[in-house]
C-alpha cells in the first residue's frame, strides 16, 4: 500500500497532486483543514491537507508458490540469490507494516481531533463548512449548513458562483439565528442583573450600558455592587460612577439589596455588578438567587466571554438556567479569532444575545447583538 500526505493550497490543487502522484485509483482517506507559518498566532495560512493511499499488488513470499523444476545449487550461488531475494522481500514487508502502523496513528490522531470530512459535498460548499468549522461552529450545526447548501446547490438553475454560496450560507445562519429575541435592554425592568464568572468584564459591560444609558436615553441611574471580595471592582465602579455623576450602593447581604431597592425607588433603572465566582458550583448561583430575594421587577443578564472555553461556558450556562436569564451578552470578542460559541449557545438554548464588547474602551466597545452581526464574525474573513 502507497500512503501520501499531499498538502495544497486549496482541494482542487490537493487532488491534482493525488492523481500525479499517485494516478486515478487512489482513494482518499482523509482531508482537512490546517494552518501553517505565521507569528504568534497570526497571517497563518490555510492549507488543505489529504491523505490518500493506492492499494499495490500485493507481495507473496517464495515459499507460496511451487517451483518444481528448480534446480539444486551445484556451487552455492543460487542458494546466495534466493536468500538475498527473500531478504529484500522481508525489508518490504518491514517498509509496508510500518506504513500500515504509521497510518493507523495518523487515523487515530485525526480521529481524536474531531476533523470532520466532508468529502460529500461539491468543493464550492465545502470551503465555506470549513470555514464554520474553523469558526468552531457545532459539527451538528456544519452539517445542517452543508444539506441545506447542497439542496439550493442542486436546484440550482446554474452552477452558484462563490458570491451567491457567500449569500446561501449567510442567509441561513441568520435564518437559524432568527429565532430568539436580540433586543438590548429596554428599560421596561428597573433593576438590570449582570451575573457571570470572574474575570469575563461585567463591571466593564456596566459601566458602558450606564454611560449609554445616561448620555444617549436621559435615564436617572443608580449603580449596585454585591461584589464586595474584590476592593478594586467597587473602586473601579465608584471612579464610574463619578464620572457619569450617579450614586452607587454596596451590598453585602439581602437586607442591604431590600434597603437599596427601596432607595432607588424613583430611579430609571439600576444597574446591578455581581461577584464573580466559579459558577460551575450551583451554591454561589443559589446565593445569588437568595440575595435577591422575591424580587420580580429584575431583568438578568448572563455575561460570558466568548475567549474562555466552551466546554467550561457550558457548565456555567445550565447551571445558571435556574435564574432564568434573559439573554446572554459576550465579552472580549477582541482577545480571540473564533466565534463559534456564540452561534452554539444561542442555538442550542434558544436565548438571544443583548451586546458583544469589543474592548476595553469606556463607552464606545460594545455593539448590540443581532443575528446579522454574529453571522459577520462567522463569515467576515477573506475565504481563499
Amino acid at each position: 500500500m502507497n500512503i501520501k500526505k499531499i498538502i495544497a493550497p486549496t482541494m482542487t490543487e490537493a487532488m491534482k497532486k493525488v492523481k500525479a502522484e499517485l494516478g486515478e485509483n487512489a482513494v482518499i482517506l482523509n482531508s482537512k483543514v490546517i494552518f501553517r507559518g505565521g507569528f504568534l498566532g497570526l497571517f497563518r495560512k490555510k492549507s488543505i491537507e489529504v491523505i490518500a493511499a493506492l492499494d499495490e499488488q500485493p507481495i507473496h513470499h517464495p515459499h507460496t508458490r511451487k517451483n518444481n523444476n528448480r534446480k539444486k545449487p551445484n556451487n552455492g550461488t543460487t542458494e546466495v540469490q534466493t536468500h538475498s531475494s527473500t531478504q529484500k522481500l522481508k525489508h518490504n514487508e518491514t517498509d509496508i507494516l510500518s506504513k500500515i502502523a504509521e497510518l493507523k496513528s495518523e487515523l487515530k490522531a485525526m480521529k481524536n481531533s474531531n476533523q470532520v470530512s466532508y468529502n460529500q459535498y461539491p468543493e464550492i460548499i465545502q470551503k465555506y463548512l470549513f470555514k464554520l468549522q474553523e469558526q468552531d461552529v457545532n459539527e451538528t450545526y456544519v452539517l445542517k449548513i452543508g444539506d441545506a447548501l447542497l439542496e439550493k446547490w442542486r436546484n440550482s438553475e446554474k452552477e452558484p458562483s462563490d458570491s451567491e454560496l457567500f449569500q446561501w450560507c449567510e442567509t441561513l445562519l441568520i435564518d437559524h439565528l432568527g429565532h430568539v429575541n436580540f433586543n438590548g435592554i429596554s428599560y421596561e425592568s428597573k433593576f438590570i442583573n449582570f451575573v457571570g464568572p470572574t474575570g469575563v468584564g461585567k463591571t466593564t459591560t456596566i459601566a458602558k450600558l450606564a454611560a449609554e444609558a445616561v448620555l444617549e436615553h436621559k435615564k436617572k441611574v443608580a449603580l449596585i455592587t454585591t461584589d464586595t471580595y474584590r476592593i478594586a471592582a467597587i473602586d473601579q465602579l465608584k471612579t464610574y460612577a463619578q464620572l457619569l455623576n450617579i450614586p452607587v450602593e454596596i451590598v453585602y447581604e439581602g437586607q442591604d439589596f431590600r434597603s437599596a431597592v427601596n432607595k432607588y425607588n424613583d430611579y430609571d433603572v439600576v444597574l446591578i455588578d455581581t461577584a464573580g465566582r466559579n459558577y460551575q458550583e450551583k451554591q454561589y448561583i443559589h446565593d445569588l438567587q437568595a440575595l435577591f430575594g422575591d424580587e420580580t421587577n429584575i431583568a438578568t443578564y448572563l455575561v460570558l466571554s466568548v475567549s474562555m472555553k466552551e466546554k467550561d461556558i457550558e457548565k456555567v450556562v445550565v447551571n445558571f438556567l435556574d435564574m432564568n436569564f434573559n439573554q446572554f451578552i459576550f465579552t472580549k470578542a477582541d482577545e480571540t479569532r473564533t466565534f463559534g460559541v456564540m452561534y452554539n449557545l444561542i442555538c442550542k438554548y434558544k436565548i438571544g444575545a443583548a451586546y458583544i464588547t469589543t474592548g476595553q474602551d469606556v463607552p464606545d466597545d460594545i455593539i448590540s447583538a443581532s443575528p446579522n452581526v454574529i453571522t459577520e464574525y462567522l463569515l467576515r474573513d477573506e475565504l481563499s
